[in-house]
């Protein structure tokens, strides 16, 4: 079955629709790579997969476990390479909101931070570094 319908509408630009759901979502190319830079570009989504994804695990393993992560935010950084031009290596930065975590509790939630199928399924020379930020 069809996850997502894409049309290329001119200039760039790609309009995606999640067939379950109907939403959508645009594409531009970026603007160092001939394109408006309007709207995130497919590698932009990788990266917001990326980072997305292991939100999304720990979200599970954390419902699982009683421990509240709601608020946490999350900073995702790309970085590009040429030749050839590809992801080098996301950044994905988790910032916990300030609630009194225990070191039990910390130890579940990163356990699992590398664990997801995006993660899991990116190419390997990708480089990943993931960063978690526990409140003080």
């Amino acid at each position: 079955m069809t996850t997502v319908k894409t049309t290329y509408l001119g200039d760039l630009r790609t309009e995606n629709i999640h067939l379950q759901s109907g939403n959508k979502i645009y594409t531009d190319a970026p603007v160092d790579n001939q394109g408006k830079g309007e709207a995130f570009s497919p590698t932009d989504l990788m990266a917001t997969s990326f980072g997305s994804c292991i939100m999304t695990i720990m979200g599970i393993v954390a419902r699982d476990n009683n421990i509240d992560i709601v608020g946490t935010e999350l900073n995702i950084t790309k970085i590009m390479a040429a030749d050839p031009r590809r992801v080098d290596e996301v950044v994905a930065e988790f910032i916990f909101p300030d609630k009194a975590y225990t070191d039990d509790e910390k130890k579940i939630i990163e356990s699992v931070a590398g664990t997801s199928p995006v993660p899991l399924s990116v190419s390997p020379n990708m480089k990943q570094s993931i960063k978690i930020i526990w409140p003080k």
